[in-house]
C-alpha cells in the first residue's frame, strides 16, 4: 500500500454516467486483481472515494466509476495534467487456485470492473466465461475487455443488447447447457449476488464475491464497511474483503 500523487493521463466518458480515468504513478504499478484504490478528489471533499482497479498498463492504473454524488461529480471535471492522491492497493482481491481451470465471471453495474482485471491476470492461464449485465445499451462498456474472454454472454434488463435478462440467468442457462465452471467470481448489486450465491449453493460451486460498500477510511481502521458473516461475526469490507467466500458472508 501506497500514497501516490498521480497525474492524470485520460479522463472520459465510456458508458451512461460512467467514466474511466487513467492515472500515471510515476513508477510500475502493482496490485492483484480485485482490489480497489482511495482516491482524493480534493476541493471540500476530504473523504477518499473507493473505487476498483480495472486495469494496470506499465506506470497507469485505469479507475472506472459511476457518477453517483458530488465526489464523483467533481472527480470527471478533472483534467488531464491535473493531480491527484491515490492509495493503493487496498484490500484483498480474487485467487484462483492452480487446479481452478474453468472460472466464470458474473458481473453487473459498475461491477464489471474489476472482473476486467481478473480476465487480465488470468485469461492466459484459464478458460474464462463471462455472464455480463448491463441495465441496456447505453450503460454497456468493457465489451472490448470480455471479449478476450473464452466465452462471453452479455445481457441487458431491457434487450436492447443481448438477450433481456440479467447475467445470473445467463449464467444459469449456460450452466443448464452442461457448461460447469471449477470456481464463480463475482461484482455486482446485492440482489444479483444473492441470487447467484443462491444458485451456486444448489449447485455446490465455489463462488467468491467482491461487495459494494461504502467506505470512510478504507484501510480498516473507521468500521463504516462492516459486514455480516455466518459465522455471527462482523467483517471489514475494505480491509478483511472486499472478496469473501460467499459461504461466509450475509448479504
Amino acid at each position: 500500500m501506497k500514497d501516490y500523487i498521480a497525474t492524470i493521463v485520460k479522463n472520459e466518458k465510456i458508458a451512461e454516467n460512467v467514466y474511466a480515468v487513467t492515472l500515471d504513478l510515476g513508477e510500475p504499478a502493482k496490485a492483484r486483481c480485485g482490489q480497489f484504490g482511495n482516491l482524493s478528489v480534493g476541493g471540500t471533499h476530504l473523504l477518499r472515494r473507493p473505487i476498483a482497479i480495472c486495469k494496470i498498463e506499465g506506470n497507469t492504473v485505469t479507475f472506472c466509476y459511476q457518477i453517483k454524488g458530488e465526489g464523483t461529480q467533481r472527480l470527471k471535471t478533472l483534467g488531464v495534467g491535473e493531480k491527484l492522491n491515490v492509495l493503493m492497493p487496498l484490500g484483498n482481491g480474487f485467487y484462483v487456485e492452480e487446479t481452478e481451470k474453468k472460472v466464470a465471471l458474473v458481473g453487473g453495474g459498475v461491477g464489471v470492473f474489476p472482473l476486467i482485471s481478473v480476465l487480465r491476470q488470468y485469461g492466459v492461464d484459464k478458460e474464462i466465461s463471462a455472464y455480463i449485465g448491463y441495465r441496456n445499451k447505453g450503460a454497456v462498456c468493457g465489451v472490448e475487455e470480455f471479449e478476450k474472454a473464452d466465452k462471453f454472454t452479455a445481457v441487458t434488463d431491457d434487450g436492447s443488447y443481448g438477450e433481456k435478462m440479467n447475467a445470473v440467468q445467463a449464467f444459469q442457462a449456460d450452466l443448464a447447457k452442461g457448461n460447469r465452471p471449477d470456481v464463480v467470481l463475482a461484482c455486482g448489486p446485492t440482489p444479483m449476488l444473492r441470487a447467484l450465491m443462491k444458485v451456486t449453493a444448489e449447485e455446490n460451486l465455489p463462488c467468491y464475491v467482491s461487495l459494494e460498500e461504502r467506505m470512510g477510511c478504507g484501510i480498516g481502521a473507521c468500521l463504516v464497511c462492516v459486514c455480516d458473516m455466518t459465522d455471527g461475526k462482523k467483517a471489514r469490507v475494505c480491509k478483511d474483503g472486499p472478496v469473501f467466500d460467499a459461504c461466509d458472508v450475509i448479504l
